[in-house]
């Protein structure tokens, strides 16, 4: 009688262990489909323009500030002296 509990116990478990691993592989596969990434982008972008209805509308902006000057990179001359 245990035995055969035993039994049933470990074709419940395989079939369990199966589902899983085909279920992650479908779920892998859809999260790398374009249609998933194309429904995420729609609702993202759908939640989005809901809660900033008019932040910037259609106007740019008449004045910005001025430019920032980056930094120049150190020379270095073929001897490895980083002054020129």
């Amino acid at each position: 009688m245990l035995d055969r509990i035993i039994k049933i116990i470990s074709i419940l478990s395989f079939l369990m262990s199966v589902s899983m691993a085909a279920f992650g592989y479908v779920a892998i596969r859809y999260m790398q489909s374009p249609e998933f990434e194309r429904t995420l982008k729609n609702k993202i972008m759908g939640s989005l323009e809901d809660k900033l209805p008019d932040v910037m509308g259609s106007v740019m902006p008449d004045l910005t500030g001025p430019s920032i000057q980056l930094p120049e990179a150190n020379k270095v001359n073929p001897f490895g002296n980083p002054k020129n």
